[in-house]
């Protein structure tokens, strides 16, 4: 007997076809990836950056210990470990060039050394906190700003207002080897390994 509405596709009800193309494609979305963190850095309405998040699954472009812009040696050097977008790296390797919007993280670290079975050199051992660097002509007269979320001894903080441009623009804009990033530091930037 046919119900009403249905039609019968060689013995099979439309019902029934409906009922397994919603099953199959719930099981597909309960299997899909999440996609790549959002491409574009976030702001207040107070022009303040919100804290990349899930940077540490960027494009790793090089790491340091202790380096510092001054004679002085800090008396406490960190590890920094710096991170590019996915979407900035993939037109960095085409071009050469760091696209609008290009976001870098700096993560920096205490150094830790004597634990477990080290017995000589330094690990990476608790995380301070996160520095960032975004490229966005449209929001800065010179192009990139520079973030620091590092709040001492409290919690990351979870927005920042950009340096002012004698901070670290200046130093960056003499001395970065390539748009004002210090790609001279991260090899895997380096166009001679292109």
């Amino acid at each position: 007997r046919k119900l009403p509405g249905c039609v019968n596709l060689g013995g099979m009800k439309l019902w029934s076809v409906v009922v397994v193309a919603l099953s199959l494609a719930a099981w597909v979305g309960l299997w899909a990836t999440p996609g790549e963190p959002p491409d574009e850095p976030r702001f207040t309405a107070q022009n303040e950056l919100v804290r990349p998040e899930g940077y540490r699954e960027w494009i790793f472009v090089g790491a340091s210990l202790g380096m510092s812009y001054n004679d002085q040696a800090p008396k406490q050097p960190t590890f920094h470990n710096v991170y590019l977008h996915p979407r900035a790296y993939r037109e960095w390797q085409k071009t050469g060039r760091f696209p609008e919007r290009t976001i870098l993280a700096m993560e920096l670290l205490t150094p830790g050394s004597q634990e477990s079975i080290n017995r000589q050199g330094q690990f990476e051992n608790r995380a301070v906190g996160v520095e960032a660097a975004v490229k966005d002509s449209s929001r800065f007269a010179e192009g990139w700003a520079y973030f620091n979320f590092i709040r001492q001894g409290q919690p990351a903080a979870p927005t920042a207002k950009a340096f002012p441009k004698e901070a670290c623009w200046e130093c960056h804009h003499q001395h970065g080897q390539t748009d004002n990033v210090f790609t001279q530091f991260y090899p895997v930037l380096r166009r001679e390994w292109k």
